[in-house]
C-alpha cells in the first residue's frame, strides 16, 4: 500500500488500486464505473472469494471492497479468512462490505467480523468516496480482542457490547 495520508484527498484516491470482490459482473462493472467517476483507476476484480484471496496476495490493495452474497465463499467466509493474522498476509486490508441485505443483525455480524464499513446497494459515488477517504484518511488501529480481529471499535466499549453501527443507504 503506497498511499500517503499527507495528500489531498483528490490525489490520495486516484493513486489507490481498489479490489472488488462480487460474483455478479453486472454489480462489478457499476462498482468499476463508480470508481473511475472519483478518479480510481487501479480497479481489480474478482468473482468469487477465493480469487480475491489470490488478488489481495498478488495484488495487495489499498482497499477491498466486498459483496455479502456470493457462492462458496461468501463475504462472511472471506473476512474470517483474510482477518487471521497467523496465517493470511496481509489481514489489516481496510474492507468496505456492500450487501442488498440492511437488517441489523447482518451489520452487526459484518463489523464484528472486522469491516471497516457497511453499504448497502445500491450505492452512490458520493457514499463511496466517503467511505474510501475516511478509510484511508482517519485509519483505524487494527487490534486482537479475544476471537475478534479488526479494525479498533470507533467508540471504547466492552467487547461483548454490540457495535456502535453507521448503515449509509443512498
Amino acid at each position: 500500500m503506497g498511499v500517503h495520508k499527507t495528500q489531498s484527498p483528490k490525489v490520495l484516491v486516484g493513486s489507490l488500486t481498489v479490489l472488488i470482490v462480487d460474483d455478479a459482473y453486472y454489480s462489478r462493472k457499476i462498482v468499476r464505473t463508480l470508481l473511475s467517476a472519483i478518479g480510481i483507476t487501479k480497479i481489480v476484480e474478482a468473482e468469487d472469494g477465493a480469487r480475491g484471496i489470490a488478488a489481495i496476495q498478488a495484488h495487495n490493495p489499498d482497499i477491498v471492497l466486498l459483496d455479502w452474497e456470493m457462492p462458496g465463499m461468501n463475504g462472511a467466509d472471506f473476512m474470517r479468512r483474510v482477518r487471521s493474522p497467523e496465517t493470511f498476509i496481509y489481514p489489516a486490508v481496510p474492507v468496505i462490505m456492500f450487501s442488498s441485505h440492511s437488517e441489523k443483525s447482518r451489520v452487526i455480524e459484518a463489523v464484528n467480523l472486522g469491516v471497516h464499513e457497511f453499504l448497502v446497494k445500491p450505492v452512490s459515488s458520493n457514499a463511496l468516496l466517503a467511505r474510501i477517504i475516511g478509510v484511508i484518511t482517519k485509519p483505524r488501529p487494527m487490534v486482537r480482542r479475544g476471537n475478534y480481529y479488526g479494525p479498533e471499535p470507533r467508540q471504547n466499549r466492552s467487547p461483548s457490547a454490540t457495535p456502535n453501527i453507521m448503515i449509509f443507504l443512498d
